[in-house]
């Protein structure tokens, strides 16, 4: 087969770049999802408004996160087996994570709603930000399952080799999205419940995408109806995989919400807002990143199965040394124009614009060693070693940054929430790196 060809004798650099175009395209428009929400709704409707959907993100967080459960870790087994040439084997993951996509979309939206009231509450809705948050939350709940099944989905498109494909699926969504926020929100007058409705139909398109693929003739593996089962072993597997990023997503909810609250404990609704504002910056960023992660990943699966060490190294080396660069660029930027990106979310609020200005220069001061950060922490989850991969995700955010976010506030206020993430980022920084210096050295064992 061509793509599983070229993923064992291309050279790597070319290969690389070849899957980072498309990566990159797919994950800077699938950003912008919640942050053209937040543009529309902080320039059209508020900054209250801004601020409930912004209660919304650790919810949204979990939601992404069982979607990362099935969708990466499926994926990266499907590299791998690719890279063994056990394409059966490949269909069956695919038919496993598929069915579980659908049995957890389920439980979500059931669950959800159950919670929901309260679950807001714990994530810092305030009397004036809860409505919006609800009214959002509601509409998102209903379309869970296409969130969940396009995203996993289109992962798998992407471990197979498919990265055009890829794009082409965030792209026709996002466009979708792009469309329908302005119509919903300023034509029909729907406010947030219109930005909510323009993500969930755009998902809804999304899907519909993804299964037209693995139904088709242009993909490497096949949905077939007799691998519509869950094959437990096979399930034990992409979970143990799909943890690490799974518990990076929740845990990441957690430290949201605890975040929201010590938000509104010293600097109110507003500092909430700014949090939003600065969260969407930060992920176009990071989305850079994940996107060499993205495009690194098939290559280093692959290989990693087919025990062809070099080239396990080559695609790891390209993958720092570019992170590292974006990161490095990103921070330069950011730190000369703040007040230009601020303004693209909000011209109304003067208190606003200087909470976002104040917390976006200290928030990203560690961000020259993010690169290096998620790009290592992402290795160990493409050749398969769960255990790690789940350390190092829970390093940043729960061993290092949620003991910041409840000592730091009470000496430095604002400015301590603002600090505990740039020396989160720079004490994980340094312990990933032993990690990945002691796993580097035992690569060469993988070709003999």
């Amino acid at each position: 087969m061509k793509r599983t060809g070229e993923l064992a004798e291309a050279d790597v650099g070319r290969l690389m770049l070849r899957y980072f175009v498309p990566a990159f395209i797919g994950v800077f428009v699938n950003a912008l999802y919640n942050i053209v929400d937040r543009i529309f709704i902080g320039q059209g409707v508020g900054a209250e408004a801004l601020s409930g959907i912004s209660v919304i993100f650790p919810v949204m967080l979990i939601m992404m996160g069982f979607g990362m459960l099935i969708g990466i870790g499926g994926g990266v087994l499907v590299s791998i087996n690719l890279g063994r040439r056990d394409l059966p084997r490949a269909e069956k993951i695919l038919g496993t994570s598929f069915v579980m996509m659908l049995v957890v979309s389920v439980i979500i939206m059931i669950t959800g709603f159950l919670v929901k009231n309260p679950m807001l509450r714990a994530f810092g809705a305030t009397e004036q930000t809860f409505q919006y948050a609800n009214d959002y939350l509601d509409i998102i709940l209903l379309g869970v399952v296409f969130q969940v099944v396009g995203f996993s989905l289109n992962n798998i498109i992407r471990s197979e080799g498919s990265v055009r494909t890829a794009m082409y699926s965030m792209l026709i969504s996002a466009g979708t999205n792009l469309v329908l926020d302005p119509i919903f929100i300023f034509g029909f007058g729907m406010g947030v419940k219109g930005a909510a409705w323009a993500t969930v139909i755009s998902m809804i398109v999304l899907t519909v995408w993804v299964l037209r693929h693995f139904r088709g003739s242009k993909s490497v593996i096949k949905l077939r109806r007799s691998n519509l089962n869950v094959d437990w072993p096979i399930l034990g597997e992409i979970t143990a995989i799909g943890m690490a990023p799974f518990a990076m997503q929740i845990a990441g909810s957690g430290v949201q919400g605890l975040l929201n609250k010590r938000l509104i404990e010293y600097g109110g609704d507003l500092a909430v807002g700014a949090m939003g504002i600065i969260n969407s910056v930060g992920t176009l960023v990071i989305m850079t990143i994940v996107a060499i992660n993205m495009a690194s990943q098939p290559i280093i699966g692959f290989n990693f199965g087919a025990r062809a060490a070099d080239r396990v190294k080559d695609a790891l080396r390209y993958s720092l040394i570019s992170a590292s660069i974006i990161a490095v660029s990103s921070f330069i930027l950011i730190e000369a124009m703040p007040g230009v990106i601020v303004l693209l979310f909000n011209r109304d609020s003067a208190e606003l614009y200087d909470l976002t200005i104040q917390g976006l220069r200290i928030y990203i001061l560690a961000w020259p060693v993010v690169g290096f950060q998620v790009v290592a922490g992402n290795f160990f989850q493409s050749v398969g070693k769960a255990k790690i991969s789940m350390f190092l995700t829970l390093l940043r955010q729960v061993l290092v940054l949620l003991p910041l976010l409840i000592f730091l506030p009470g000496t430095y206020g604002l400015n301590g929430i603002w600090a505990s993430f740039p020396i989160a980022d720079t004490v994980s920084s340094m312990i990933v790196a032993v990690f990945l210096v002691r796993e580097w050295r035992r690569l060469d064992s993988l070709s003999s």
